[in-house]
């Protein structure tokens, strides 16, 4: 093993940060670079549990595990009127706690290496901040989302300035102007990590020039990001997956869809961090099956502040529905194998939050979307995926003020995504675009040569 330069990665506490990350360290080490990664001890097991399409022989991977001070987290809350987590706030504070002994760690391994390269997300900026006491290490701050969504942010900051290009200004003035999709608390702790410029040794983004390379130039165009560096070194996740066909060591919602005709099934699932409410979830139900399609549906509430403490809510369905759906419809309760199920030939469109992990997963296997984001990022990613790309299409108006989404608009959706001739150009457009993306991390792809480039990069003498 390499241990000239060393790579340590420092991701947020939420899954789909963390899940993006561990992928990101999964892709370095395997260029022979040590790799540790550092975060609470919860966080770092719930990371390992839920890792979907690689083995978990984490060669060269090193987890380094802190405790932090209790939190008290409340439970999620499915009648909120926003669908922000904000029950998650008081993990994603406890996290500030792991400063010093990342402090520490790195104290240790850099007196080992020539060059120690951290790469943080974005939100663990003040954990980070004492890289500047070490003369042999430099940062890499990971942006969790698609370059047009993090374009779009900075280009509102600079008062939506005209583009010579029309059809990239297009979908950003149709952005939906959405209050109140983050709390004023969860500002208040983005605000904190600002500064993170003075240390800061490029952008890397899990994204792919295939789709989003006109998003990254405009992020590196001089008077935006100034003269950092961005690297597209998505997608992070892997591209094929090794279908074991053993049924007793595979998930039952792989086994039912071998049974199901090619495109026919939609996935609907909403990411770790969405509560619906009792009577949402009856729509929803409702909407299903009245569209008559066939589908998988993940019925899970937001993840808790810790996974593994307490018992999780029940959710009810429509009496009666289940039994009415059976060989239709799977329902599944517990985390699912996501990247095998939109893998899948039989998986032919995707119900999602539009979560960028989601969206990513969903662009790399070539599934189009119905979308319907809760807030944060998610409607930025909706945006991307049905006005850009046009691989997908908006579930209504996706209660954007609160409102209920009724099982009509549901059912129509789904109609438009599984059984119309829109649908189909849609999927054939997702299709043309996954094996863009899945070429691209091949001998030659743009994104294998980009990561060849870091690589090369950090390794510089």
């Amino acid at each position: 093993m390499d241990n000239d330069v060393v790579v340590v990665v420092v991701p947020f506490v939420a899954q789909g940060h963390l899940n993006q990350l561990l992928h990101l360290g999964r892709i370095l080490s395997g260029y022979n670079l040590p790799v540790h990664i550092v975060g609470t001890t919860t966080h770092n097991r719930q990371a390992k549990l839920r890792i979907h399409g690689w083995s978990h022989n984490y060669t060269n991977i090193h987890f380094h595990e802190f405790e932090t001070p209790h939190f008290d987290s409340p439970p999620p809350n499915p009648n909120s009127s926003t669908k922000f987590p904000s029950h998650l706030i008081p993990s994603f504070k406890a996290s500030s706690h792991l400063r010093e002994p990342f402090a520490k760690l790195l104290a240790g391994i850099s007196k080992t290496a020539r060059r120690v390269v951290v790469i943080h997300d974005y939100l663990m900026n003040t954990v980070v901040q004492d890289v500047v006491s070490f003369p042999n290490v430099e940062a890499y701050v990971f942006h969790c989302a698609s370059a047009f969504t993090t374009y779009s942010y900075l280009w509102e900051e600079k008062g939506r300035p005209c583009l010579d290009d029309v059809e990239s200004y297009t979908p950003l003035s149709k952005m939906p102007i959405v209050q109140d999709l983050v709390p004023q608390e969860f500002w208040e702790f983005i605000y904190s990590h600002v500064g993170c410029e003075k240390f800061n040794s490029g952008n890397i983004h899990d994204t792919c020039k295939v789709f989003d390379g006109k998003f990254i130039d405009y992020l590196s165009k001089e008077g935006l990001s100034g003269s950092t560096k961005q690297w597209a070194l998505g997608p992070f996740n892997p591209v094929s997956i090794n279908n074991n066909k053993d049924p007793t060591k595979r998930h039952k919602s792989l086994n039912w869809l071998d049974k199901q005709a090619q495109d026919s099934v939609i996935y609907v699932a909403f990411g770790s961090t969405t509560s619906f409410s009792n009577e949402q979830i009856q729509e929803l139900a409702n909407g299903l099956e009245k569209s008559g399609q066939k589908f998988i549906w993940v019925l899970r509430d937001a993840d808790k502040g810790d996974i593994f403490k307490g018992e999780g809510r029940n959710i009810e369905l429509p009496k009666g529905f289940e039994e009415r759906v059976e060989g239709k419809g799977l329902v599944v309760r517990e985390w699912a194998p996501q990247l095998e199920v939109l893998a899948h030939v039989a998986t032919g469109g995707f119900m999602s939050h539009c979560g960028w992990n989601s969206s990513m997963e969903s662009i790399t296997m070539g599934v189009p979307i119905a979308a319907w984001p809760m807030h944060s990022d998610q409607p930025r990613n909706a945006t991307l995926i049905t006005e850009v790309l046009k691989t997908g299409v908006n579930v209504g108006d996706w209660g954007r003020n609160g409102d209920v989404v009724t099982s009509s608009v549901i059912e129509e959706t789904i109609r438009i995504l599984m059984d119309s001739d829109g649908g189909n150009e849609m999927r054939k457009r997702a299709k043309k675009i996954g094996e863009d993306v899945r070429r691209s991390v091949k001998e030659e792809g743009v994104t294998r040569m980009e990561i060849d480039d870091f690589v090369s990069h950090i390794r510089r003498h």
